[in-house]
């Protein structure tokens, strides 16, 4: 047994078809394939994409991962409801510990991760988007912690991850409503850093991806690093985490290739060592 399977019940089960994982060179997408529940995350859901970032993580060839939800019409509906209501209260709070650790799990990933939000995202949806480093949403894409309809709270990470990246007061007043925003609302307010075309969200998120895996993969992998660990440290503090991740691509190839490509004029080639 993995040490992600250790984490549920015994009868959960691992499907493969619940999620798929698709490798195209240094990129890879991983699909929520629910389409016919809106993509919500069952029990056995939460087992099979915490399965496929486990064995991710280790992956340094890869240099950018893509969450998505299978169809145009939702991106992630958050927990099924369904399953909620007939799980035995014992089995609750196994899937709340597992639906937040899902959530660590992308945020932790060394590799810079894009939520493509081609639909709604509601709940738990909106939490999964926000453990991504980066957001690109369709057109059509609606969001929204909704849980405060349903007598809950955000339980997944939503209520400290959105006032950070949006702002407090701002946070405060969609989760406390519980509304539901648009894609240009949410551009608007940084909830996504962008919107595509109608029919061009994966071109616009293979782009994002192209442009992310062309430079140094330590490079990228150890900025991120600064970026998580040092912004919600005192500045000086801060500043220290950033100069011990810029020590780690001193002694590189990349950096050396970087400085020999740049004097001949020609596109670096990084072997992300």
């Amino acid at each position: 047994m993995s040490a992600v399977a250790e984490q549920f019940p015994a009868d959960v089960p691992d499907l493969p078809e619940l999620a798929s994982l698709a490798r195209e060179g240094d990129v890879a997408w991983i699909t929520i394939e629910r389409p016919e529940v809106m993509n919500c995350l069952s029990f056995a859901t939460l087992l099979r994409l915490r399965t496929l970032l486990a064995e991710l993580r280790e992956d340094l060839a890869l240099r950018c991962l893509l969450i998505t939800g299978a169809g145009e019409k939702a991106f992630c509906a958050g927990a099924d409801l369904k399953e909620r209501r007939t799980m035995p209260p014992e089995r609750v709070p196994h899937f709340v510990r597992n639906i937040r650790a899902l959530m660590d799990d992308v945020e932790a990933m060394p590799q810079p991760t894009v939520a493509v939000v081609g639909g709604f995202a509601f709940g738990g949806g909106t939490e999964l988007m926000l453990a991504c480093d980066l957001r690109l949403a369709a057109a059509h894409a609606l969001f929204g912690l909704t849980e405060t309809s349903l007598a809950i709270i955000p339980g997944a990470g939503g209520t400290q991850r959105l006032p950070r990246l949006i702002g407090k007061a701002r946070a405060k007043e969609l989760i406390l409503t519980a509304r539901r925003i648009d894609a240009d609302e949410a551009e608007r307010i940084g909830l996504v850093g962008g919107i595509a075309a109608p029919g061009e969200l994966r071109s616009a998120a293979d782009a994002l991806a192209a442009s992310i895996a062309a430079n140094g993969p330590v490079a990228v992998r150890a900025a991120k690093r600064a970026v998580d660990e040092g912004c919600e440290l005192p500045l000086r503090e801060g500043l220290e985490v950033e100069a011990r991740c810029y020590e780690q691509t001193l002694p590189t190839r990349d950096r050396i290739e970087a400085l020999e490509a740049f004097a001949e004029r020609r596109p670096p080639r990084f072997e992300g060592r």
